[in-house]
């Protein structure tokens, strides 16, 4: 089977969207995109982290639904189930997210019009792939069948597994900081959950939901996402990792940065 689809327009997307992927692994290498602890201050307008962080992701949910209901197949029973798998990682990720962070009155550091701009391009990128596919089913692979295929069935568990763990992580940092005082401590060592073994878990579950949801989805949109995401956030684990033994002193030493114990 070809690894295009026959839709000039998808696969040209598809193919620039593997190129973004590629640059994002290379530019890792050498840089960590600029927001949150790594936030620079030398790229022009500064946004509040609410703000930045949903404008990033709103594209995933609204981009995605506009074109799944273009597709013949919208209302058949696997491109729903995809649907839904994906508006479950975006609903949290692109809503409840960003409006769940406690953050210092005022701050306007951790992102920037650059962040936001490429980021808008990416999940621009991500709804359209993902929402097309599903519902044109270029491939024609998703019959009813689909459902009881191996693929399916270990890549779902992988990307809830995946997706438990970033969430129960994005808690564990999130109630570090005070409801009535969030600005107290800006940073505190966190614990428990996936922290007892690495110093990102919330990273480690993102890769781990999205390589599950290539799986499940058997297509190079999910691979573009894996990608993209495997090339932002291993090289800023470690990066996290570095950063949090240099300011804490009673750091964890037994912690790894991102796969326990190993590295």
């Amino acid at each position: 089977m070809h690894w295009y689809t026959g839709n000039t327009t998808y696969d040209t997307v598809l193919t620039l969207g593997l190129v973004i992927a590629g640059l994002v692994i290379i530019g890792g290498l050498f840089q960590q995109s600029p927001y949150g602890r790594f936030g620079s201050a030398a790229r022009g307008l500064k946004l509040n982290p609410k703000l930045g962080w949903w404008l990033m992701e709103i594209p995933a949910t609204v981009v995605f639904v506009v074109f799944y209901l273009t597709g013949p197949r919208r209302f058949d029973v696997v491109p729903l189930v995809l649907a839904a798998i994906w508006l479950l990682h975006y609903g949290n990720r692109g809503w409840f997210f960003p409006l769940s962070i406690r953050q210092v009155p005022g701050k306007v550091g951790s992102f920037n019009v650059v962040v936001l701009a490429f980021g808008m391009v990416i999940t621009t990128m991500h709804g359209y792939l993902n929402g097309a596919f599903f519902s044109h089913d270029y491939k024609h692979q998703y019959g009813t069948e689909w459902l009881t295929d191996p693929r399916f069935l270990v890549g779902t568990v992988v990307y809830l597994g995946g997706f438990l763990l970033l969430v129960r992580s994005e808690s564990i940092v999130r109630n570090l900081r005070d409801k009535k005082n969030p600005g107290a401590s800006e940073y505190k060592i966190p614990y428990g959950g996936g922290f007892r073994f690495v110093t990102s878990p919330a990273y480690l579950g993102e890769l781990i939901a999205w390589a599950g949801f290539a799986l499940l989805t058997w297509s190079l949109a999910g691979v573009v996402i894996f990608l993209i995401t495997a090339g932002n956030l291993v090289p800023r684990a470690f990066a996290t990792h570095k950063w949090y033994r240099e300011k804490f002193s009673d750091y964890p030493a037994e912690r790894k940065a991102l796969i326990p114990g190993l590295i």
